[in-house]
């Protein structure tokens, strides 16, 4: 728990009901999140809410996924090389 009083839980439920409306909106029906009816013109807005809530899941969730490094193979030439 952080000192706002946010849990993971809490942060993964609102992202799980913002990524639903994304999904509702983009099938061209409305959605209701807090007694507020949102439509394909509040799409926007959803998406800052699944950017805000995203961003606390990754704050509050222990375990970070790792992205691989890119590493380079072969030769370099002319200032190129080629990632893999």
């Amino acid at each position: 728990m952080t000192d706002v009083g946010i849990t993971l839980e809490t942060a993964s439920a609102r992202l799980a009901l913002y990524m639903k409306a994304e999904a509702r909106v983009l099938d061209n029906q409305s959605y209701e999140i807090a007694g507020r009816k949102m439509t394909r013109a509040d799409l926007v807005e959803i998406r800052n809410g699944i950017d805000y809530w995203s961003s606390w899941v990754d704050k509050l969730n222990p375990v970070q996924r790792a992205l691989p490094t890119p590493r380079a193979v072969g030769r370099v030439r002319g200032g190129r090389y080629r990632m893999r």
